[in-house]
């Protein structure tokens, strides 16, 4: 197709309303998705669109769908309730939005569908719920449809329940298929879904550019070499702001949660295992401001699965028991600083879902991939993906005195012996018992059976690892002497009231001042 004239909000004949919303949401211009597909869908086309992550897809389709129930007025899960929410901030009396997603109680929601909102968000499994209670009734009322992440639906398990909730809808709706990747998936839902689609294959990078996005790799000789790099970068907080580490399995993540821990620097892990709603309260606190470190598995952004490929379909045995484990690609995390990859991400789809939790929106961010040297030539696929043939390489190398920071390096082995496997295995139970303690599904049958509470609540308590207080501090003679005076070892915090909102902060070079001094860095040979 050709390329339409850009558009600013202001000449795509949006209602005044929606104008205000956006102007208050601080979009002088509509992103590259948004500038394209908005006007098409406004003309009622079917959209197959794909963009990449953080590049404004929720309000792609959320604009043009509140601008048609304005006009016939007048004549998505979380994310999208929240987007859509801001959106129609001075048209909420004539569009109201239901959440239905896995997170709510379905008692509470069928008295919500009874009020037949204009938007309903939701997962597949919950919509399919309630369409087979009668608690909600599309065949005669659904105008546009919306499936979002389609490029992720069918690793999550929902492939069954979108199949049979089609079955529910009209046989003429407007629809739209937003993802960030085409894959065979896609093309699936794109024969089920849309019926002559325009295709909106934007040509712009997967990632932001240089310009927003820095992305660096760092060699590790070994395992201890990675523990004692992140111990210094936190410690003496040369990465400011917020930060998601990524590891390839759970228990790493407490593993490095336990060693953290050890030097007083406060972390959380986003558990798969634990209930949708708890994972949530995780995002939410990290994004107010309680946790600077949020320790996460491909689990949690990318859907269950299997060896790093994605589930047969159709197949029951193989389907997630919590489809919603993805919770993390749904929810938005919050003006994150910079991601580190402490663990060399399984796939290169990985590494771009991973680094694009950063750099959202027109905020910088950098991403730091720790990487030892048997991995390197994984790593050059991944930069294969990123930039091209013949394209200068995307992850800057950094070379830097690891003898800098030999003196914290006995800290570093000690921390890391008292994270036992005994005490890994005791603080995911420890987190599994205070979830049990503070759930409500549970609350009922507690007041019935007191004794399983007492037992419950008088467990000899857990103690994960033994902390050892002076680790904490760092005397000013173990500092480098090229940060002596420019850094501030990071403190024991004090908690953060939840009504503070987080800052913004910008994105800083986490290794500048390992760089050799008076000398360029070499560039590093691209592997083969």
């Amino acid at each position: 197709m050709e390329d339409q004239e850009a558009l600013g909000f202001e000449h795509m004949g949006l209602d005044p309303r929606l104008l205000q919303a956006v102007t208050d949401l601080g979009w002088s211009r509509p992103t590259l998705i948004q500038e394209k597909a908005i006007p098409l869908a406004l003309e009622g086309k079917d959209l197959l669109a794909r963009a990449r992550t953080g590049s404004g897809k929720t309000a792609a389709y959320a604009i043009p769908m509140l601008q048609s129930l304005l006009h016939k007025k007048a004549e998505l899960a979380r994310q999208a309730q929240a987007m859509i929410q801001q959106l129609a901030a001075y048209c909420a009396r004539d569009v109201r939005v239901a959440n239905v997603s896995a997170a709510e109680d379905s008692a509470s929601q069928r008295a919500v569908l009874m009020e037949k909102p204009d938007v309903v968000v939701g997962t597949p499994s919950r919509v399919l719920s309630h369409l087979q209670q009668n608690t909600l009734k599309l065949r005669d009322s659904l105008e546009l449809l919306v499936v979002d992440e389609a490029d992720l639906l069918f690793s999550f398990g929902f492939e069954d329940e979108l199949k049979s909730l089609l079955c529910h809808l009209p046989r003429i709706y407007q629809a739209f298929l937003m993802s960030a990747t085409f894959n065979e998936d896609v093309q699936t839902l794109k024969e089920l879904v849309l019926h002559n689609p325009v295709t909106l294959k934007l040509q712009e990078s997967q990632l932001p550019g240089p310009d927003q996005l820095q992305q660096f790799q760092v060699v590790c000789e070994t395992e201890e070499d990675k523990f004692l790099l992140l111990y210094a970068l936190l410690k003496l907080s040369l990465i400011r702001g917020k930060a998601l580490l990524f590891v390839n399995t759970l228990e790493r993540g407490y593993r490095l949660r336990l060693f953290l821990e050890q030097f007083s620097i406060p972390s959380c892990v986003l558990n798969g295992e634990l209930p949708l709603r708890s994972r949530c309260h995780i995002i939410s606190q990290f994004n107010q401001g309680l946790y600077d470190c949020v320790i996460a598995t491909d689990a949690e952004i990318l859907g269950p699965q299997v060896k790093g490929k994605r589930r047969g379909r159709g197949s029951k045995g193989n389907k997630a028991s919590d489809p919603e484990s993805g919770v993390a690609r749904g929810i938005d995390f919050h003006h994150v600083s910079a991601v580190l990859n402490f663990d060399l991400p399984p796939t290169a789809e990985a590494y771009v879902h991973r680094a694009g939790r950063t750099a959202r929106a027109n905020n910088p961010g950098i991403v730091l991939t720790f990487v030892l040297p048997a991995e390197q030539p994984f790593l050059g696929k991944i930069e294969d993906l990123l930039s091209g043939e013949g394209e200068a390489p995307i992850l800057l190398p950094y070379q830097f005195q690891m003898e800098e920071i030999e003196s914290f390096r006995y800290r570093c082995r000690d921390a890391m012996r008292s994270v036992t496997k005994q005490a890994i295995r005791e603080a995911r139970l420890k987190e599994i018992k205070e979830e049990l303690l503070h759930s409500e599904k549970l609350k009922t049958y507690f007041e019935d059976n007191p004794r399983d509470l007492q037992l419950l609540r008088h467990d000899l308590p857990l103690h994960p690892a033994v902390v050892k207080p002076h680790l904490g501090h760092v005397p000013d003679y173990l500092v480098p002497a090229a940060l002596r005076g420019l850094v501030h070892p990071r403190k024991k915090r004090r908690k953060v009231p939840f009504s503070r909102k987080a800052k913004k902060v910008k994105a800083q070079n986490p290794l500048r001042d390992f760089k050799h001094r008076g000398k360029k860095p070499k560039p590093a040979a691209k592997p083969s």
